[in-house]
């Protein structure tokens, strides 16, 4: 069956069960239909527990092939809950953009899914929406401040800040606006980045409360001066405005896997043209009401986790007690050389190639001072050969692993039994946690230790224009602030086509974006893009609604 026929098939429970077995009052919840719910965090009580341990998933490079960090998070947690543990998860929401591109959802797979699956794949409870509109407000105001009369002086030519749409839409790249007479706005070029690229969505991920939110907001800058004097929310006096759109999005949205294990979905930026990280509030929420959160951070560990351990972390003094990089046979096979054609029959000596892709991410992690648990996704192709030979690798690297078949089997079954006790005896283990640099550290050098301690790079190449924006952020005060490296989810390095674990290369900065009011600074790389397109056969083209209303071709 696919996994949406799996999901239509549970049996879901009213969600109002899951929030009372996992202590939640009533009163807490703001209900959208029977198996979805907000949570209100101000209405929960105060009962003196210490928060939850977190561990966090991530995972090696990905590959077509597929990896199932989605999959592994839920069957991991429901694993758990199956050995006597108070767990939640704490996810990301899905973007529209690669559920109707190639990519796919972001609810896991098989029976380790959360529901219910066709919903939160979708509109949600409009969380994206009311990110969506909170953005192209501000675009709007900023338009018309200079419509009315530009007491600010804002320059036309040096606005920064983009209008945004949450599906893969490149003709909006690069646009031209307020064309048709003096009635219509001033003539500029703007764009259209991608919502989950959006400041917006990264200020709503980092925010702490409703309070930190509105001072986010305010701190953001959207452009320059004539005289280049730097712009923010605060200037033109909307962070209220702001806000207002976004107070009720802000509340984390409870759901349920199917094994029954309760789950926070909220908030979505990608990890790899942004901080790839759930909500603050939401994971902090979860800390509250369970002993053991597990949550995950976007694509490989050299994004995702790295921008959870050195922005997520730094912002919300959030350090994982434990870490899984899921691993596949046939990922690790196509790091080695395969075609993804060929990835079915056996082939020991490519997979002992790609295994040096994963003991990177490996040493990657252990560089925080947290030794990794590899969880090894097992997927139907798999000869058993295969699998003994890499859980006889990993041992001979001194790495924790076990093989999960919860795709198959179900975190509520056997199929992730062996993982959670690996995981549990790491939550057991000491961390001596640390980030990956100091704040005081200058912007390049910031992404230099990035590059070369994570990507396994010689070293970085700034553009001209990135120089430029350089020198920009140090006049600025910004240089305190973390690096989010925009960069391709493929490869280490910022060529998409290099796999493996790539020597001997340089990693390109075409320019650096400081995102004041989320806190830190993305730095553009070989050419990702903040707005992606669509594939020649998008998903969409499969997708469509039968004659009951259900959804039909949806993974």
């Amino acid at each position: 069956m696919s996994d949406l026929e799996i999901a239509r098939a549970a049996a879901v429970r009213p969600i109002e069960h899951i929030s009372d077995a996992a202590g939640i009052p009533r009163e807490a919840l703001e209900f959208h239909g029977r198996y979805k719910a907000k949570i209100d965090p101000r209405l929960l009580p105060e009962d003196g527990r210490s928060p939850g341990k977190v561990v966090l998933v991530s995972a090696m490079s990905p590959t077509p092939a597929g990896e199932g960090k989605s999959t592994c998070t839920v069957g991991l947690a429901d694993s758990l809950a199956r050995a006597g543990q108070r767990v939640m998860i704490a996810l990301r929401e899905p973007s529209l953009g690669p559920v109707l591109g190639m990519k796919g959802g972001a609810t896991g797979g098989g029976y380790s899914q959360v529901l219910p699956m066709d919903e939160i794949n979708l509109h949600f409870t409009g969380d994206f929406h009311a990110i969506t509109s909170a953005n192209n407000a501000l675009a709007a105001l900023i338009d018309n401040h200079i419509h009315q009369g530009n007491e600010l002086g804002i320059d036309p030519r040096r606005i920064t800040f983009k209008r945004v749409l949450d599906v893969n839409d490149r003709a909006l790249r690069e646009v031209v606006i307020g064309l048709g007479g003096p009635t219509q706005g001033t003539p500029r070029r703007d764009g259209f980045d991608i919502t989950v690229a959006s400041e917006i969505m990264a200020v709503f991920c980092l925010a702490a409360d409703p309070a930190d939110l509105k001072e986010r907001l305010a701190d953001i800058t959207f452009g320059y001066t004539y005289d280049r004097r730097p712009l923010t929310v605060r200037d033109l006096q909307v962070q209220g405005a702001l806000a207002l759109l976004l107070k009720d999005a802000l509340k984390p949205n409870l759901v349920q896997t199917i094994a029954g294990t309760p789950a926070l979905v909220h908030g979505g930026p990608f990890a790899n043209i942004a901080h790839g990280c759930n909500s603050v509030i939401a994971t902090r929420t979860a800390r509250r009401l369970a002993d053991i959160v597990v949550t995950e951070a976007g694509f490989g560990a050299d994004l995702g986790a790295e921008k959870f351990m050195d922005i997520k972390a730094r912002a919300a003094d959030l350090a994982p007690d434990a870490v899984v990089i899921v691993a596949t046979i046939r990922a690790l096979k196509m790091h080695g050389g395969v075609a993804k054609a060929d990835l079915a029959q056996p082939d020991l000596e490519a997979l002992r190639d790609g295994t040096a892709n994963l003991l990177r991410h490996v040493r990657n992690i252990e560089k925080f001072g947290i030794p990794p648990v590899v969880a090894v996704n097992r997927f139907g192709t798999d000869s058993q050969e295969e699998l003994d030979w890499l859980l006889s690798w990993c041992a001979g690297e001194g790495i924790a692993a076990a093989v999960a078949d919860v795709w198959g089997q179900g975190g509520g079954g056997p199929g992730g039994d062996e993982l959670a006790a690996e995981v549990l005896a790491a939550l057991e283990r000491p961390v001596t946690f640390s980030h990956l640099y100091p704040l005081d550290l200058p912007v390049d050098e910031k992404i230099r230790t990035i590059v070369q301690e994570i990507y396994g790079a010689d070293g970085v190449e700034l553009s001209v224009p990135a120089l430029r924006r350089l020198k920009e952020i140090e006049a600025n005060g910004w240089s305190g602030l973390p690096v989010c490296m925009a960069k391709t989810q493929y490869s280490f390095s910022d060529d998409a086509g290099l796999l493996g674990a790539p020597k001997g290369f340089t990693v390109h900065v075409r320019d650096l974006i400081p995102k004041t009011g989320a806190g830190f600074i993305v730095a553009l790389t070989g050419s990702v893009m903040t707005m992606p397109g669509l594939p020649k056969e998008p998903a969409a083209l499969r997708m469509d609604v039968d004659a009951d209303g259900n959804a039909v071709g949806l993974f």
